[in-house]
């Protein structure tokens, strides 16, 4: 999928190109310009949002007509387009917009929905173009692609439909796509056996389906999960079961890092670090065969615990020798170890995590703890103590994609699995900090699956059933819905005991508070 058109050309002809990538020819003989207050009319508002509109183009209609194969190819202008918009329910309006600065998603919804207005049948959507805020190079355009649900009114004299659920393709970037937009985009490519607008839209309604992009992330998730379990080793001073130890292990590490990645998205820690080529110039031996390992240890361990659980002044390696050389340390596990795995000096290895905050919380705790005799019983093996050190293979993180036999693990006969490393796994999907909500929904992975990932693989190891599993390590995973819910009744208790309107009288009109 070649974006570079939306850095070279005008917005017209690069949004038509994106879709004839697409496989699909648009329809619009209007490629000038149009007023965007002329199109919105009453549902155009002057503010931040639409004052931020350059430019707007009608770039077509996608309906049966586009699909059919004849001498003569059927055009609309604007015009026509709204005559067509307000008749037929059967076909998806598309308009660009240049803006002047990089929208939010809240910001993105609201258009979109103002353009849907101006239909009272036919769904429109958005292709916007705008720089970005955080890119060095301003060059290089960004895009996402909105478009609505739509719901008939409630008021039966009411025409038309109304906007629902806005759905973003959100942040693209056109030199250098994210592997996850790109899979996305390839994904809606129209394929050969389409011929009418419903079969194109319930397609899309799939790729577009963020359920189904969590399941599939899962699916990764768990082969990449059940084929670690046999490869990795940790100390086993308080788990002498090797299946339950791994397994235990390797749902933290997970949760860990995934929980990283998202704060990686907010530019909160270096990419860098998970970059193979830029790990490969600052660790000695890093991925040289399957029994390499320092990548766990001197990076994520690093990262995890004298990084993550470590404030940002108080940083520094322990020191070197034996228990009467640094017995003011011992047992202090938020200090940077494995000096030698790195091909760079102490204070070079510093500066790897410098920008990384410090976060007072239990996920990066190391678990590495002292019992009633004081002396350290090892779980999350952060030691410099070969014996008592967690043994994760580099080839688990970067691993290229192959076939692995999971048919014990599932319940099937002779199905095909395959798992990749965890990293290229990740760097497969795009991931947004922003929560799904009822009404805007981004195509990517959203903070809510570390929840999901979290209970969906602690229940997998137990031999027991899922709440049983739950009750015995006392974790749950609450559903976004009944969090909703329970928030919304502690602030209504709370208002009740606060404001001098009765109880009662608050609760019927809980909508409006």
């Amino acid at each position: 999928m070649n974006l570079n058109v939306f850095n070279t050309d005008n917005l017209f002809v690069a949004a038509t190109n994106l879709f004839h990538q697409l496989n699909i020819k648009l329809n619009s003989n209007t490629a000038e310009q149009l007023p965007i207050v002329d199109i919105l009319k009453n549902h155009y508002k002057d503010n931040h949002t639409f004052n931020a509109i350059d430019k707007t183009y009608f770039i077509g209609i996608i309906d049966d007509n586009v699909f059919q194969k004849t001498l003569f190819d059927d055009k609309y202008d604007y015009p026509q387009a709204i005559e067509q918009g307000d008749k037929n329910y059967n076909g998806l309006m598309l308009f660009a917009l240049e803006l002047n600065k990089q929208p939010t998603r809240a910001e993105i919804s609201e258009l979109t929905r103002a353009f849907n207005r101006t239909s009272q049948k036919m769904p429109v959507a958005l292709v916007l173009k705008y720089p970005s805020t955080y890119l060095l190079d301003a060059k290089e355009a960004l895009i996402s692609i909105a478009l609505s649900e739509r719901f008939k009114y409630l008021q039966n004299w009411r025409q038309g439909e109304k906007a629902g659920k806005v759905i973003i393709l959100r942040d693209i970037h056109t030199q250098s796509p994210h592997a996850g937009h790109t899979r996305i985009l390839l994904d809606l490519v129209k394929p050969a056996g389409v011929s009418t607008y419903e079969q194109l839209h319930q397609r899309w309604l799939q790729v577009l389906d963020v359920n189904i992009l969590n399941k599939k992330f899962f699916q990764d998730i768990s082969n990449w999960y059940f084929a670690a379990m046999s490869e990795v080793s940790f100390p086993d001073d308080l788990e002498k079961k090797i299946e339950v130890r791994n397994a235990t292990n390797l749902i933290r590490l997970i949760t860990r890092v995934i929980f990283i990645w998202f704060i990686k998205e907010k530019h909160l820690v270096p990419a860098s670090l998970f970059r193979k080529d830029f790990v490969a110039g600052v660790l000695r031996d890093f991925n040289q065969n399957k029994k390499s390992h320092n990548y766990y240890n001197a990076i994520l361990q690093n990262l995890f615990f004298g990084t993550l659980n470590q404030k940002m002044g108080e940083r520094k390696f322990a020191k070197e020798g034996n228990i009467q050389i640094n017995k003011d340390e011992y047992g202090v596990k938020n200090l940077y170890r494995y000096a030698n795995h790195f091909s760079i000096h102490e204070e070079e290895i510093l500066k790897l995590f410098d920008v990384v905050p410090f976060l007072n919380g239990g996920l990066f705790d190391c678990l590495d703890k002292p019992n009633d005799a004081g002396n350290i019983q090892y779980v999350d093996g952060f030691s410099r103590n070969a014996k008592k050190r967690a043994i994760v293979p580099d080839h688990i993180f970067f691993g290229e994609e192959k076939e692995v036999d999971l048919n014990d693990v599932y319940g099937t006969k002779n199905k095909r699995y395959n798992s990749r490393g965890l990293i290229n796994l990740l760097e497969s999907y795009k991931f947004t900090v922003a929560e799904n909500t009822p009404i805007e929904e981004e195509i990517a992975l959203d903070p809510e699956l570390l929840g999901k990932v979290f209970e969906n693989l602690l229940a997998s190891y137990n031999p027991d059933t899922q709440t049983t599993a739950r009750k015995q390590t006392g974790s749950f995973y609450t559903p976004r819905e009944i969090v909703n819910y329970m928030v919304e009744e502690s602030l209504l208790e709370y208002l009740k005991s606060t404001l001098t309107i009765p109880g009662q009288d608050l609760t019927n009109q809980k909508q409006d508070v």
